[in-house]
């Protein structure tokens, strides 16, 4: 692959999984993976936090780990890169409040380059304004918000995605293997066995 460069947007209490996971099985697939923050630079950490499904009516949250990010945000340049990954959990929540994080999001939904978004990261989509018209899943509380962005919100199993064009999204970690598989088939990785 000619870019083999991901852009993956964190911040504080991402989802432990929904980071740790991708970041590592992208790598695993031979890309560089530069894990970025607004206001942190290469070697800052974010925090991340444990969302688990225990029969609550919503996910219960654990502290999780230091996560070291791995280039600075300041110097992203998107067209440097072949995709854009979007983890959930509480980071998309503000990082959706900042204007660069959302011109990037723009540039690669303009630029039909494959995006990633799981759980709570379509919050950061539906702020940008890339919904429009484009069928999608998230974690099924961001429902309305996918709604009103004027996307169609899917409701799938809890380990199932949807794909879109350029979109893959998946309502929460345990849709990683359908929703790694799916990006990685259109960053035009191929996978048999």
């Amino acid at each position: 692959m000619a870019n083999a460069k991901i852009l993956l947007l964190a911040g504080d209490f991402v989802e432990d999984y929904e980071i740790m996971v991708p970041f590592q099985t992208l790598q695993t697939l031979g890309f560089q993976v530069d894990a970025v923050c607004p206001d942190k630079k290469a070697g800052d950490t974010v925090r991340t936090a444990i969302h688990d499904f225990e029969g609550d009516q919503t996910y219960t949250e654990k502290p999780g780990h230091n996560f070291t990010l791995t280039a600075d945000f300041d110097s992203v340049n998107p067209g440097d890169y072949a995709g854009l990954l979007i983890p959930g959990g509480r980071a998309p929540e503000y990082l959706r409040l900042n204007d660069r994080v959302l011109e990037i999001v723009r540039t690669f939904m303009k630029d039909n380059k494959p995006v990633a978004a799981v759980c709570h990261g379509l919050q950061i989509l539906a702020a940008a304004g890339v919904l429009e018209g484009r069928s999608c899943t998230a974690y099924p509380a961001c429902a309305p918000e996918v709604n009103v962005a004027g996307g169609t919100y899917v409701s799938t199993e809890i380990d199932a995605s949807v794909v879109d064009g350029n979109l893959v999204t998946s309502p929460a970690w345990p849709a990683h293997p359908a929703w790694l598989r799916d990006f990685a088939k259109l960053l035009g990785v191929t996978i048999t066995h």
